[in-house]
């Protein structure tokens, strides 16, 4: 998988100083981060670590306490309607009428963006031509999760948002995914997504943001966090294999999605 991060123009995002509080509950604590066009930049860290109320902030779908954050030159105080037509937000499966058929649901969001749209354009990208006319509670994990993701693009997004994306996927419609945000993000769309799974990180992400407790602890990207862990004269206690179990896994089974996933 191809990574190729773009920071010869200005950063798309950037976020100085963030912070929120609840009452006397402070979930972020004063991060700043920039992401540069078309990367894919993780938002990694424990339950509570504070990275999902930071993409909804930055989604526009949280307030901020204080702080400063800038979408595609848009602030986020000043204009916040502007960076909505401007992004993509990946919803979670109780954001979708259940009873409606695929091609329905995403003639009801093109309505939403004011769009004229093809829907079977948008299947045909995450492999759902077949389920058109399926409705959306008929629909497996993983073609939920995809058909989610379809949704996120109808307008146009210079960046999406993607929340642990392949939560509860199997091996086959995990790599699956892979594929189909790396193929996103070679459009030139810049995509943000947080996940707890370190292994997707590794492969997906230009950079990534290690936050715990409210703060940002680390910020490069997989290989240069692994190398400085490595220098420190840190050694798993087995050795390192060429290959994990998933690995095998895909290899026996086929990394082509079943009919049923």
């Amino acid at each position: 998988m191809t990574k190729e991060p773009s920071r010869s123009t200005a950063p798309i995002i950037r976020v100085q100083d963030l912070r929120k509080k609840y009452g006397q509950f402070e979930a972020v604590k004063g991060i700043s981060f920039e992401v540069y066009p078309g990367e894919i930049f993780g938002l990694l860290g424990p339950n509570g670590a504070g990275k999902s109320t930071t993409l909804e902030i930055m989604e526009t779908l949280r307030e901020k306490t204080s702080g400063k954050v800038q979408i595609a030159g848009f602030d986020l105080d000043a204009d916040p309607s502007a960076i909505k037509r401007i992004i993509g937000v990946q919803l979670q499966a109780s954001g979708y009428y259940p009873g409606l058929n695929l091609i329905q649901l995403l003639e009801l969001f093109a309505g939403l963006y004011n769009r004229a749209i093809n829907p079977m354009d948008f299947l045909a990208l995450v492999d759902l031509k077949e389920k058109a006319k399926a409705k959306f509670k008929d629909l497996s994990g993983g073609q939920k999760q995809r058909f989610s993701i379809a949704t996120t693009l109808i307008n146009e997004p210079q960046i999406i948002f993607l929340d642990e994306p392949t939560t509860g996927l199997d091996p086959q419609a995990r790599r699956n995914l892979w594929d189909l945000i790396a193929g996103i993000r070679a459009k030139g769309t810049t995509v943000i997504l947080t996940t707890h799974y370190m292994d997707e990180a590794e492969v997906l992400c230009d950079r990534v943001a290690i936050i715990d407790s409210g703060k940002i602890i680390a910020l490069a990207s997989p290989d240069e966090l692994i190398d400085q862990l490595v220098a420190t004269g840190f050694e798993r206690p087995k050795e390192v294999k060429r290959a994990n179990l998933e690995d095998v896994f895909i290899h026996m089974t086929g990394k082509a999605l079943r009919r049923d996933v």
